[in-house]
């Protein structure tokens, strides 16, 4: 199992990325806003399952690649080092939105809203690095099965995503007005975000192999 540390750092990054605007995050706040909180959190279902499926085929992958690869796991280092980066342009560029800026999104049923959050979840290349390219970061073979240590990571980020997605689902609309009438303040979130992520990515790039 993942040492206490490896899981504590690696909620502060799960954590960092569900808090950086993506496709999930836009999603999920527009569907919110425009139909209600129950449309929200049937949405946040499919976006669970897409974890989920993205999470098992990342844990039986990356433990084949990770044993069968010579410097598979410096590859993966490296790309993960500048997704966050990539991710943190994306956050500080000139013209950025914030993702509280409401989407109109048409009225649909149950069925067509935990689909189209499990596509959306499926389609978002932000959720996809942080499988492939992050999570093998906090991975110790030394510390006993990678499959194990992979699952636990997986399902300790689905938790994380979860969680703070429910607080945005439920207060979206209210985010979604202080923003429009303080504006400085999705400037500042931003740049925050940008921040942390640059960060992140100095701290994988520079970390010796394991």
């Amino acid at each position: 199992m993942p040492t206490t540390a490896s899981l504590f750092a690696f909620a502060l990054v799960a954590l960092a990325m569900v808090l950086t605007p993506g496709p999930n995050m836009i999603y999920l706040v527009s569907r919110s806003v425009c139909q209600g909180r129950t449309a929200g959190m049937i949405s946040l279902g499919g976006v669970a399952l897409g974890f989920v499926v993205y999470m098992l085929c990342a844990a039986f992958g990356l433990t084949a690649i990770v044993f069968a690869i010579p410097y598979a796991y410096d590859a993966i280092r490296i790309g993960g080092a500048l997704y966050l980066l990539w991710l943190a342009w994306q956050a500080v560029r000139p013209g950025g939105r914030s993702p509280f800026h409401v989407r109109n999104l048409p009225v649909d049923s149950p069925r067509k809203l935990f689909l189209m959050g499990f596509v959306t979840n499926l389609l978002n290349p932000k959720i996809a690095a942080m499988y492939l390219s992050l999570l093998p970061q906090f991975i110790d073979p030394a510390a006993g099965s990678v499959l194990l240590q992979l699952l636990a990571l997986g399902f300790l980020q689905i938790c994380v995503s979860i969680s703070v997605n429910t607080m945005i689902v439920f207060s979206a609309g209210s985010i979604s007005v202080f923003l429009a009438r303080h504006p400085a303040w999705a400037v500042a979130q931003r740049w925050i975000m940008g921040t942390v992520l640059a960060g992140m990515a100095l701290r994988i790039a520079t970390e010796a192999r394991r």
